[in-house]
């Protein structure tokens, strides 16, 4: 059997255990298993693969490219991604330009490159989330706040200081992120794993080999997807990837000397889920415009939670899927097909609503024609 046909089968045998363990564990028990991958095996692993780089200026291009990424991308959700739904719906497309660029790529990506690549490219991966954090934590809430403030008559410009500043002092207390700044920083003045003292080094290791289960795990019993606008949300998701399958294409073609588990780092983390951050931040205006009466809504909360309902399930199957079949994947014209057939086949829903709605309408005025002639025509007998 091929090896990662084989590692793919390995780790959804491990994700069915989590969905066969949803009907014994509460959403709060989550939360604590949510809390001891976040916490402490992922920053453990991430850290691990930081200490085994050599620590190099070039590095920096990754963040970057990351963040190149995110805006891209939402230009994307401003002109494509949601150039479906309709004139009136500005809440469901300001919630879709914050959750559509943003990545998550600490549960939906990182197990998988950890399991299908090595420790070298985790690294690589997590400094590119950095560029990905800037753009989520930082930038995503300043359009947020730009949004409410272009919708009230409300000066919120201390609030907003004070939530930006909040913001950075979360950013560095977020345990990914401070074990990411440290790991620089030993690497910085020579310091890798080995100058640890054993027991250590050995703890520090043994932490990061238990993220990958407890993360399949947590993906099983998490999934609880609202069918209510699955249609929609799942159109939308296989746009999202289509357009991302079209930039690394591009971005392949433009550098053809890329080795093929590079192509796949670049391929896999930009399919990583939307991130939670964006939602947080569209809670938070949610809660100032509760205040003022006359105020709409800026956001659709509630679509939002089902897009990041579908989105972690959405993300795993793909990037699994992408690395069962990965020499086909470090193809770009694969790539390039892919993202286009995706890209169409997501418009294929509207389209045929579209028709019906225009043969509806043409069957009613057609009926209503008839009808008319009808009454002209008996009126003329009367007389």
């Amino acid at each position: 059997m091929n090896f990662a046909l084989q590692k793919t089968l390995e780790l959804a045998l491990i994700i069915g255990l989590g969905l066969l363990l949803q009907k014994k564990v509460a959403k709060q028990d989550l939360k604590g298993l949510k809390t001891l991958i976040l916490s402490i095996a992922l920053p453990a692993t991430i850290f691990v693969a930081l200490l085994k780089i050599e620590l190099k200026t070039s590095l920096l291009i990754f963040p970057l490219l990351a963040i190149a990424f995110n805006f891209l991308m939402a230009l994307a959700s401003k002109y494509v991604l949601s150039s479906t739904l309709a004139a009136h719906e500005d809440s469901k497309k300001r919630t879709l330009m914050m959750l559509l660029p943003s990545l998550a790529p600490g549960l939906s990506c990182f197990p998988f490159i950890i399991v299908y690549l090595d420790d070298q490219y985790l690294a690589l991966a997590a400094l590119a989330d950095v560029g990905n954090k800037i753009f989520v934590l930082i930038l995503l809430y300043m359009l947020a706040m730009h949004w409410y403030h272009a919708r009230s008559v409300k000066d919120l410009v201390a609030t907003t200081t004070s939530k930006l500043k909040g913001l950075f002092i979360s950013m560095l207390n977020e345990p990914i992120n401070l074990v990411i700044i440290i790991a620089l920083i030993l690497l910085g003045f020579g310091i890798t794993l080995s100058s640890f003292p054993s027991f250590l080094g050995n703890t520090i290791t043994k932490m990061s080999l238990i993220m990958t289960p407890l993360v399949l795990l947590f993906i099983g019993m998490a999934v609880r997807i609202k069918l209510k606008e699955f249609g929609l949300i799942f159109s939308l998701l296989i746009r999202r990837a289509g357009i991302t399958f079209i930039l690394s294409a591009l971005f392949v073609f433009t550098f053809p000397e890329l080795g093929a588990s590079m192509i796949l780092l670049l391929v896999v983390f930009p399919q990583s889920a939307c991130s939670f951050w964006p939602f947080a931040h569209m809670s938070a205006v949610s809660a100032l415009e509760e205040k003022d009466e006359q105020l709409k809504p800026s956001f659709d909360i509630d679509f939002g939670v089902n897009v990041l309902a579908c989105s972690l399930p959405f993300s795993t199957i793909l990037i699994m899927s992408i690395f069962s079949f990965s020499e086909s994947f470090v193809n770009p014209i694969v790539l390039l097909i892919a993202g286009c057939t995706m890209l169409g086949s997501s418009f294929l829903p509207y389209f045929i609503h579209k028709i019906k709605k225009i043969k509806t309408s043409k069957m009613s005025f057609m009926y209503s024609n008839y009808g008319r002639l009808n009454a002209n025509s008996q009126s003329s007998e009367d007389h």
